[in-house]
């Protein structure tokens, strides 16, 4: 048995990187996915994928930052699928890289925008639609090893993710008794897509970030995922208002 056959699942972020892979094995594990993503046409490929493997799925373009592109989209997966079991909150951007004196105010805003209220943006659609068709449903959103320990030349960022933490916690307390499960995967050194932009920008720090992690390695999406379908299963019944370390030990040093 599949563990989400015929369920409704929403991927923000599902382009690329892991939000790609956490919907593609969302659409192996018999979910109907809808991969959203400001780049509509790279989320045609997800959808792609997953449609050839004899999954269900369908793309949706949109602004995570924009809440009225938030709200047609909510409304737009319900359309299609009926209804949001899980939500998998992963639009995120990373443009900077300067101290925080010298952080351009515009890019501040566009990281907070997308990074923290984006995800809060989601969350609001989302419960608000959960608790309208019951019983219950899972969330789950993109922090960062940021969101425990701040990254130097990143305020913005590392901001925005403490955020995500914090609103994932305050939000699962507020609907633990209406069923809504609400939790967060931090990672650290996956290699992404975006990983590799910041490669280009900081070639010595990423040379480095092996050597810092008890693993020795790069994580992959597919980390992400296992991760994520995990806190939007059954196994995770009783778990609310946690931050899953998915970094390779870093956090722990």
């Amino acid at each position: 048995m599949k563990r989400f056959e015929k369920q409704a699942v929403l991927v923000t972020g599902g382009a690329a990187g892991m939000g790609r892979d956490t919907a593609v094995r969302f659409g192996a594990e018999g979910a109907h996915v809808a991969v959203a993503d400001i780049r509509r046409d790279k989320a045609e490929e997800t959808v792609e994928t997953i449609r050839v493997a004899g999954g269900t799925a369908q793309a949706f373009g949109y602004d995570a930052a924009n809440s009225v592109d938030v709200q047609k989209l909510i409304a737009d997966v319900v359309k299609t699928f009926g209804r949001i079991d899980c939500a998998f909150n992963n639009a995120g951007i990373q443009i900077e890289n300067k101290p925080t004196a010298d952080l351009e105010e515009a890019d501040f805003d566009r990281v907070i925008a997308v990074n923290l209220k984006g995800v809060w943006l989601a969350m609001k659609y989302q419960i608000q639609q959960m608790l309208k068709q019951g019983p219950g449903g899972r969330i789950v959103n993109t922090g960062s090893s940021a969101s425990v320990r701040p990254i130097s030349g990143k305020p913005a960022y590392s901001m925005a993710k403490h955020g995500v933490l914090s609103v994932t916690k305050g939000a699962a307390i507020e609907y633990a008794k209406q069923g809504i499960r609400i939790n967060a995967v931090l990672p650290f050194s996956i290699f992404t897509a975006m990983s590799e932009q910041a490669m280009v920008m900081e070639p010595e720090r990423f040379k480095r970030m092996p050597q810092v992690m008890p693993t020795g390695e790069w994580g992959t999406g597919a980390d992400i995922a296992g991760g994520v379908l995990f806190l939007c299963s059954d196994d995770a019944r009783y778990v609310t208002g946690h931050a899953l370390y998915v970094d390779g030990g870093y956090l722990a040093t």
